[in-house]
């Protein structure tokens, strides 16, 4: 694997995301700290993992428990996604000592995916009008979407909402346009995998020769996503 293949999340610090693991009856005993890996394209190619648990007083590779919390609604009901202050009060509480700062805890995670393949894009890659290139990214979260959770995003975003959460029916809640330096964002929340996931369409219109607004927004929406009760599982890139 080369460095130029695959990179960490885009800058911003921290970067890693955090999450409150309880013992089931609601009492806090551990952490995970995750980290997707991208792609060039900012698109995910891999996650990985840390966790901590008081029983076992030691940190370790946790990508099996990441794996897990993508599919295992039980599983998710005992996790709260938290900034990393919330986390270093929580281990200071916990074992009376600093939580490690994010170099030492990426030590612990496994080793990376293998180099991936070429991604597959679907539709045609050709750019909208007046634009020199046209980029489609699907962020997948699990978990729903809570009556208060879509209050806070379309604040958050000012998003007008244009879809009845109570409705299985309904697929696309909100839409999103912005503008930045030349370059045009539209973001759809929608339902998918019929109303199993959340997703958050993401269309990059890009004008100059530089994509950083691409990796700055997906990182912030993701945040954003995850601070509301959504689990992040992937970053597809479609076109």
């Amino acid at each position: 694997m080369t460095t130029t293949s695959v990179t960490r999340q885009a800058a911003g610090s921290p970067a890693l995301h955090y999450y409150v693991v309880d013992d089931g009856a609601g009492a806090p005993e551990g952490l995970l700290a995750e980290e997707f890996l991208l792609a060039a394209d900012y698109s995910s190619v891999g996650l990985v993992s840390v966790g901590w648990s008081r029983p076992e007083g030691r940190w370790y590779e946790a990508s099996a428990t990441s794996r897990r919390l993508r599919v295992d609604a039980a599983l998710r009901k005992r996790v709260t996604p938290v900034a990393r202050s919330a986390a270093e009060a929580l281990y200071r509480k916990l074992c009376d000592a600093d939580l490690p700062d994010e170099d030492v805890l990426r030590a612990c995670f496994g080793a990376p995916p293998a180099q991936p393949h070429l991604p597959l894009r679907l539709g045609d890659s050709a750019p909208r009008p007046g634009f020199r290139e046209t980029r489609v990214y699907r962020i997948l979260c699990a978990d729903e979407l809570s009556p208060d959770g879509l209050a806070a995003l379309s604040e958050a975003w000012e998003m007008p909402i244009t879809g009845d959460l109570t409705d299985p029916e309904v697929r696309v809640l909100g839409t999103v346009y912005r503008q930045v330096s030349g370059d045009a964002f539209r973001w759809d929340l929608r339902r998918v995998a019929a109303g199993a996931a959340w997703g958050l369409d993401v269309t990059c219109d890009l004008r100059g020769d530089r994509d950083d607004a691409v990796g700055v927004l997906l990182r912030g929406l993701t945040m954003q996503m995850r601070h509301h009760g959504l689990i992040p599982v992937t970053v597809d890139r479609f076109r």
